[in-house]
């Protein structure tokens, strides 16, 4: 538990899977902790029952103050937080980092807790200079129910020597805020500071690539999406586009899916790609799981899709590197959100042949 002077008052805008967990676990370990969301069953199944948080570690009730979005009246009467943490889809970044940047102390920061670039928007609403970025790698959480967030597996990520949180400055420089943020967040996993949050956000934008909307398109988890060649195929096609637009781009890629982004862009060899394939393929007895995008389409919510693989089009475009498997796959989870195509695994046909593969 924080000592007085290390418990923070933190809000989060977004009582999603992430804003949950994350939530809950800062709540459950002694900090002041309000989440904010519009989804009225869970508003209210959290202020009656709590939050009930289950993962590798031991399942727990977290008790958090719980707000409704137009509740903001009744957040502004409270003394001002330390932090808050923006963890909506992407989609909704800019709107709900201004309407949270009014909660926050002059002297505090914004986090943006999610997937995909949305660090610029954060910055448009409070400025960059109090904006923070958290890379959460290798995390994946869910919540199929009101009121219960879960996290797959059995152990925590650090226990196989790997750093889920990644929390970073615009300017790549190294503050106290940092080194408070991670360890924060240390009771959930382990963390590091990075002075290359551009590079961590860019692997982070390949992993999300090529796993969330072919899961998504597919409807299947992803051990029984790599059980498939041309799953697997898929994956490295995607991975390979944005590798190649990220390095043409300038960022220094971090690793991702277990190997340098060097290696996704020189896919098209033959003997790389076998290797990638077979760190796929070595995967098809791992977990099950859905990733957001794929949850996503079966709870028929819209997709990050436009933020995801849309953004690499629109960033290859600038650097001359052609995008055809990630504009195809971008059109057919367009297509699902839209109700004109079903998810299944002839989705992965559909995208392979129509960028040519």
């Amino acid at each position: 538990m924080p000592t007085n002077s290390n418990k923070k008052r933190i809000i989060f805008i977004g009582a999603g899977a992430v804003g949950s967990y994350l939530g809950g676990w800062l709540s459950h370990t002694g900090h002041d902790v309000t989440l904010v969301d519009m989804w009225d069953q869970q508003v209210e199944t959290i202020r009656e029952h709590g939050l009930q948080v289950d993962g590798p570690h031991d399942s727990f009730i977290a008790r958090p103050t719980m707000c409704h979005l137009h509740e903001n009246e009744l957040i502004a009467r409270k003394e001002k937080f330390d932090i808050g943490f923006v963890a909506v889809k992407a989609y909704d970044t800019l709107w709900a980092a201004t309407f949270i940047d009014k909660f926050v102390k002059p002297d505090g920061y914004i986090v943006s807790s999610q997937n995909t670039w949305t660090d610029l928007a954060v910055a448009a609403a409070v400025g960059a200079d109090r904006a923070v970025g958290l890379v959460m790698s290798s995390i994946s959480v869910a919540m199929w129910e009101a009121g219960k967030v879960e996290r797959p597996g059995d152990t925590r990520r650090r226990d196989h020597g790997h750093v889920v949180f990644r929390a970073g400055n615009h300017d790549g420089s190294d503050s106290p805020r940092l080194h408070e943020l991670i360890e924060i967040l240390d009771p959930v996993d382990g963390g590091k500071i990075t002075t290359n949050l551009w590079g961590e956000r860019w692997a982070k934008l390949g992993q999300n690539s090529m796993g969330n909307p072919v899961c998504a398109s597919s409807d299947m988890g992803m051990a029984d999406l790599n059980k498939h060649a041309r799953g697997r195929e898929l994956q490295i096609r995607l991975a390979q586009e944005v590798a190649a637009v990220g390095l043409a781009l300038g960022h220094d890629v971090e690793n991702f899916g277990g190997k340098k982004a060097s290696e996704w862009a020189d896919a098209s060899k033959g003997d790389v790609y076998e290797v990638l394939d077979g760190e796929l393929a070595a995967k098809s007895s791992g977990a099950n799981w859905r990733p957001s995008m794929a949850q996503d389409v079966v709870k028929g919510r819209p997709t990050e899709i436009y933020q995801m693989n849309g953004f690499v089009c629109e960033q290859g475009a600038t650097v001359g590197i052609a995008t055809p498997v990630n504009a195809a796959m971008a059109d057919v989870i367009r297509a699902i959100d839209a109700n004109e195509l079903e998810a299944g695994f002839e989705n992965v046909e559909r995208v392979l042949k129509a960028a040519g593969y």
